[in-house]
């Protein structure tokens, strides 16, 4: 009996402490959703849609120096109709020579309507697009990228073939070559150190191709490469603060190459290239890579350079086989790609994107059509995973108010995007917060509240991020209407970030969530 009795209290004492633990656990759940005040919104996320957003997105490059060039349109089996790449674009990349930016002492092409390069530009611009420029020096494929007029003040320079006069590459530590450069890239900067015309500057532009390696400093055939090092350093630390220093507003970009700045152009990293690299980061520079999908250029070390600096620089994409020219990229290591299948090369570009977690991928001249008429799936893909996709998933609000009185706002924020949005770059400074404002009926803003604590640089892909908001709204009683955007605090408070929703979104960028009644 007296163990029938035991077995009872046990049990009693076990379904007691249950209940309490149940309740408990009600409780919390309960106090957590009572965290959050006022009326839920639930935005509606936009998977697909094509937002032009900084540093994110495709970036269509210059193939002529014609203005027409932007609206080429190309064939898609998928969609059976033509489209513009333009259209899938959120800017746009000229790789040209200092030569043809600066004919001659004085003289800036940009600044000249009629000039091609200046027509080319000012396309860009008139589709709402901002432009990024590499500027190449070296001449030795290309002919002669340095103006004509810095030779004749007396650069030294070295001349690979004798048969070819022309192409001649200045060494970069001569003095009177940095110094015409200097001059070139002030120049450059009071036109373009402008985020709104501006997308980045890729700001090495030394070695071949501008790609930041095989970079000469002395004649190779009688050179000891004693001073490699030291001379490659002072360049490297030269040409990073000159840029650093004129272009405070725009993204800079290096290419994070394993022999960055050396005077070959492949072989095992060079022990100083993650210094020098790191320097420039150090300085403000984000990163991109020209060899994306060519599995013999881009491997271990350069996907560990990557990953060290996911989340904490952009990563813009360049693929390196051109599958309409010369490169026999069928011959690749991975054995992937066919010959006369670019889509190949295309689905190897993509996954690389993805593994670096990139903000960018590239429509090259020539391997444009190639996206669109055999890969426009991978278009599409990279438009809705690729760089970084934001919106509000949650946000609490009042519906009603008295004037004067504190209102608390709750909001969580997603990014759908591999990549990340990058407002720790020095440039930006943190400038890009979330704000709410209040609306009268014709959709004018009558109050903004900018919550200073969000910080989207923190916002990844599944990892959603809350705030709470406390503002007293000081308006006279009537009837308005929440709204929220991604502001820039540098520009008035004005929506600067596309958000990926469906809604209803005014002309000035903001959208709406709830109606207010202020008493």
């Amino acid at each position: 009996m007296k163990k029938l009795n035991c077995k009872i209290m046990i049990s009693q004492v076990l379904m007691a402490f249950l209940c309490v633990m149940a309740f408990a656990c009600k409780k919390n759940d309960t106090e957590a959703t009572k965290k959050a005040e006022g009326t839920l919104v639930k935005p509606k996320y936009n998977r697909s849609s094509v937002f032009r957003n900084p540093l994110n997105g495709w970036v269509m490059y210059a193939g002529a120096d014609n203005p027409s060039y932007w609206d080429t349109e190309y064939y898609v089996p998928d969609l059976g109709t033509r489209v513009k790449a333009i259209d899938y674009a959120s800017s746009c990349y000229i790789r040209t020579s200092w030569a043809k930016l600066n004919p001659s002492a004085g003289v800036y092409a940009w600044r000249d309507p009629n000039s091609a390069l200046g027509k080319l530009i000012k396309g860009v611009e008139a589709r709402g697009l901002p432009i990024a420029f590499r500027i190449v020096v070296d001449g030795r494929d290309q002919g002669l990228n340095t103006p004509q007029f810095v030779f004749d003040a007396g650069a030294k320079y070295y001349l690979e073939n004798s048969s070819f006069p022309t192409r001649r590459t200045p060494y970069p530590q001569d003095p009177v070559f940095k110094q015409h450069y200097a001059k070139f890239i002030e120049e450059l900067a009071k036109d373009f150190n402008d985020p709104k015309r501006t997308a980045f500057i890729d700001a090495y532009g030394l070695g071949k191709w501008g790609e930041a390696h095989n970079v000469i400093y002395e004649d190779p055939n009688t050179s000891t490469g004693a001073n490699t090092e030291k001379l490659k350093e002072e360049v490297f630390d030269w040409v990073t603060d000159l840029y650093t220093q004129q272009f405070t507003k725009v993204p800079l970009v290096i290419n994070y190459h394993r022999l960055i700045g050396h005077p070959l152009s492949w072989g095992a990293a060079n022990v100083n290239s993650d210094k020098l690299l790191v320097k420039a980061i150090n300085k403000g520079y984000s990163l991109r890579q020209d060899a994306f999908g060519m599995t013999d250029y881009y491997q271990s070390w350069e996907k560990t350079f990557a990953k060290t600096w996911n989340f904490k620089r952009p990563i813009l994409m360049e693929g390196g086989w051109i599958t309409t020219g010369t490169h026999r990229y069928w011959t690749d290591p991975s054995g992937k790609y066919r010959e006369g299948h670019p889509e190949d090369v295309r689905q190897g570009e993509f996954d690389a994107s993805a593994e670096a977690c990139v903000n960018t991928m590239d429509f090259r001249a020539g391997d444009i059509e190639s996206w669109f008429a055999k890969s426009f799936g991978l278009v599409q893909r990279f438009v809705s995973e690729g760089g970084y996709r934001l919106y509000p998933d949650q946000v609490y609000l009042p519906e009603k108010i008295n004037s004067g009185a504190e209102a608390i706002i709750t909001h969580r924020w997603r990014n759908m995007g591999w990549g990340y949005f990058p407002n720790n770059l020095p440039q930006w400074n943190y400038k890009y917060k979330v704000a709410f404002a209040l609306l009268d009926a014709s959709n004018q803003v009558k109050k903004v509240f900018v919550d200073s604590n969000s910080e989207p640089s923190n916002w990844l892909k599944n990892k959603p991020v809350s705030y709470e908001l406390k503002t007293k709204l000081d308006l006279p009683a009537g009837s308005y209407s929440w709204a929220v955007a991604i502001v820039d605090t540098k520009n008035e408070n004005k929506p600067d970030i596309k958000l990926a929703v469906n809604g209803d979104i005014t002309s000035e960028g903001w959208l709406k969530l709830l109606d207010l009644q202020v008493q």
